[in-house]
């Protein structure tokens, strides 16, 4: 399995011959759309930054498309989905939290999350996660401080923060993200869950022994180009 950020909420996972993207972020969105196309795509906000479908439609290559709550199984890969709210782009808004099952590795995507509790309900339906997809920003999503108590909760093997905001290129957490200052959510996140030496890779790549031991390790990747 390898799992690549593409920026915002955007990620990709690629497995064998198999794309599952989440999050692909529309034409109309300030994230740069995608230029391959998918096999799954799931969506958890109806927003331009996540809503994109039609961006990993590509030649022959329709994505299977799940939008909301469901229990769907496509290509190997079984996807949960569970609803939450979220205020991201300034008012209330239905975000689905997505449990996705591969290759024998459990991923949990937050999507745009805005609480730092979940669901008593949903709370109770999650166990054993492998990787967890963390969304973190200033407003709108988890801030750092709620994002990093949540995944302390969640006790997953993995964190990979997702930084609702541009980051300048693959420089961005060196150099403190797109305003330049140093205080970039990202950051703060990963001052507050004690990593702040963490060093960006351009991929994860990841096998399911790959995960014997882990706890709570996080993971900071790259936006790619």
């Amino acid at each position: 399995m390898v799992i690549t950020y593409l920026g915002g909420q955007f990620v990709k996972v690629q497995f064998g011959e198999t794309t599952l993207e989440v999050n692909p972020p529309s034409k109309d969105s300030k994230f740069k759309s995608a230029r391959f196309g998918a096999d799954v795509v799931l969506v958890c906000l109806n927003h331009p930054d996540c809503n994109g479908v039609l961006t990993v439609t590509h030649g022959s290559k329709e994505p299977f498309a799940i939008l909301g709550p469901g229990e769907y199984e496509v290509k190997d890969i079984v996807v949960r989905g569970f609803a939450t709210v979220s205020s991201y782009g300034g008012e209330r808004r239905s975000n689905t939290v997505y449990e996705v099952t591969m290759e024998g590795i459990k991923l949990l995507f937050l999507g745009a999350l805005s609480s730092g509790e979940l669901p008593t309900a949903l709370a109770e339906e999650l166990d054993e996660i492998d990787v967890l997809f963390l969304p973190v920003a200033e407003k709108g999503v988890l801030s750092p401080q709620a994002a990093e108590k949540l995944s302390v909760t969640l006790e997953p093997r993995l964190v990979l923060p997702l930084p609702f905001e541009e980051l300048a290129g693959p420089e961005g957490l060196r150099r403190g993200g797109a305003d330049g200052a140093g205080k970039s959510a990202l950051r703060q996140f990963l001052k507050e869950a004690g990593e702040e030496k963490a060093v960006p890779q351009e991929k994860l790549v990841l096998k399911r022994k790959d995960l014997e031991g882990k706890e709570g390790e996080v993971v900071v990747l790259k936006t790619a180009s």
